[in-house]
């Protein structure tokens, strides 16, 4: 071993080295990509240039998902079990339309943005059904709104930042 692979903190060894930087790197701060192990710096900067998201992407991305969100809540009021279907779709059509909005453009904020305007905007209506189930008394046809409800958004947001943030589940 030569100087620069002497140990770090006397606990962790240096026994690798990034393969775009040479940097030492221990096990524990090595990051693995397909290419090999790389520096924690490294993977930072190459991150970076997949955001290319500009400012003015993250409002719109937010209230588009917003507006389709609460559009498509005020459905799930009406059309009861068949939420199971509707709530990806919905999701799969904020992600599309965010995407067109923006010029396909990407960012990670943008992504959680789009994923907490989904949110957001199916509460209202999530809240209301809860109020009306607490004033009438809580009953199991009184549950069943707010349960459709639920499940809209939590399908909704999900599919729609999986679906915008290039995700593949396999």
């Amino acid at each position: 071993m030569d100087k620069t692979e002497t140990k770090i903190n006397n606990d962790n060894e240096i026994t690798l080295r990034c393969n775009r930087c040479g940097k030492p790197i221990t096990p524990a701060t090595a990051v693995l990509t397909p290419t090999g192990y790389r520096c924690n710096e490294c993977v930072r900067s190459q991150q970076k240039v997949f955001d290319t998201a500009k400012t003015a992407d993250l409002p719109i991305g937010f209230f588009i998902a917003l507006i389709l969100s609460f559009f498509g809540s005020w459905i799930t009021t009406r059309i009861g079990f068949f939420t199971i279907l509707l709530a990806p779709a919905f999701g799969m059509l904020i992600a599309e339309a965010v995407r067109r909005a923006v010029k396909k453009r990407r960012s990670k904020l943008l992504f959680r943005l789009v994923l907490w305007g989904a949110v957001l905007g199916s509460l209202p209506l999530l809240l209301i059904n809860l109020i009306t189930l607490f004033a009438n008394g809580i009953s199991l046809f009184g549950l069943i709104p707010v349960f459709y409800q639920g499940l809209f958004t939590a399908l909704c947001a999900s599919s729609a930042y999986y679906h915008l943030s290039g995700i593949r589940l396999r």
